[in-house]
């Protein structure tokens, strides 16, 4: 996998999808390319033992992908190997907020057995969304760069009013491994990964993250992350399986999150535990594979959707257990029109799956 190509001029990317067909519209792209960067260096996760045999459209592509034809840059000089011990939980005093450093990934049904043979990760790309973040952005970004010292940052910002857009421009300027995608308007956390996906793929990255801006997704938990995805297509930081937990979380948030993850299980028919969480670590190959284009959902849905893609397209998923902590900072983005959506579209597609299984027909 290459690392980034340096480009000599501010692009202009088509960043945010119609709402009903995936389409993109013009956004500012006002980001310089990265330079080159190592792979996080630790020892990748077994598999668990038992598992099924993969899909041949998955074994295709598990595997690595090919050099494409660019200039790279000299690598950066500057930035140290990963300390020892970067995977250790952030602590509060003397209790862990991380629970899971030691304990097995959990595996969906897609588990390839340790036999299919996955390519390098390539660069590493950490897409933050951020919409009225400015106090947050700079924590953030400084746990990223010093958990994962090789990765790169793309600050993805809807134009907020409080300043968060030129906060990033200032961390930017002082490290070349932060940019910034300013995009015009508050458009939903979907679009703004989708925009930080394209953009990823268009500079060569061959890993993308998605990470919260408020430090509920902790970046010391990241390189479990990418160790997992050496084996994996998609790994996904699960609150709900053994090792993950919450907290500073209000008991009737805790149902709705426990509650959305079981009723699109059920209704999708899949073996993910936490459907809607929000810290992933994709392969680049899988978010080429599982049709971006056509996704318009947002908040909890949107994870949903793309986690329901990737199994469908016959992807090997893990869960690797996180905690998951309230931000402090800032007022969430949790809305009741989020939790509906989710709702009806879980449904929709839940009923539809059911009847073209019934009928015979090809799911889309």
């Amino acid at each position: 996998m290459s690392d980034a190509r340096e480009a000599e001029e501010p692009r202009r990317s088509n960043d945010r999808d119609d709402a009903s067909h995936g389409r993109r519209s013009d956004q500012s792209d006002a980001v310089s390319d990265a330079p080159e960067a190592g792979e996080p260096s630790e020892k990748a996760a077994e598999p668990l033992a038992g598992a099924g045999e993969p899909s041949a459209k998955a074994e295709e592509r598990g595997t690595g992908a090919e050099e494409p034809g660019v200039q790279a840059d000299a690598p950066r000089t500057d930035a140290a190997k990963p300390p020892a011990g970067a995977d250790a939980p952030r602590s509060e005093g003397d209790e862990p907020l991380t629970g899971g450093a030691d304990v097995e990934p959990r595996h969906s049904q897609q588990d390839d057995g340790g036999r299919r043979k996955y390519g390098p990760l390539g660069t590493t790309l950490v897409i933050i969304p951020t919409y009225n973040e400015a106090e947050n952005i700079k924590p953030i970004v400084e746990r990223v760069l010093e958990s994962v010292p090789d990765a790169h940052i793309l600050v993805a910002d809807d134009n907020s009013p409080d300043g968060t857009g030129k906060v990033a421009d200032e961390l930017a300027a002082e490290d070349d491994r932060v940019k910034v995608l300013h995009r015009k308007g508050k458009e939903g956390l979907g679009a703004a990964y989708l925009a930080g996906f394209r953009w990823g793929i268009e500079h060569g990255y061959g890993v993308l993250v998605e990470m919260d801006a408020d430090g509920s997704h902790q970046p010391e938990e990241l390189p479990r992350l990418l160790t997992a995805l050496k084996g994996a297509d998609l790994v996904i930081g699960s609150r709900w399986v053994p090792g993950g937990r919450i907290v500073n979380w209000p008991k009737s948030r805790e149902f709705i999150s426990r509650g959305g993850s079981t009723y699109s299980r059920l209704l999708l028919d899949v073996p993910i535990r936490d459907m809607t969480a929000g810290y992933r670590a994709f392969r680049k190959e899988t978010l080429e594979g599982i049709g971006m284009d056509e996704v318009a959902s947002q908040g909890y849905c949107f994870q949903i959707d793309l986690a329901w893609r990737a199994i469908k397209a016959g992807f090997h998923v893990i869960e690797v257990p996180v905690t998951f902590i309230e931000r402090e900072r800032g007022e969430s983005k949790m809305s009741r029109d989020i939790v509906t959506e989710a709702a009806w579209r879980v449904m929709s597609w839940g009923v539809g799956s059911r009847v073209n299984k019934m009928l015979g027909r090809k799911e889309p």
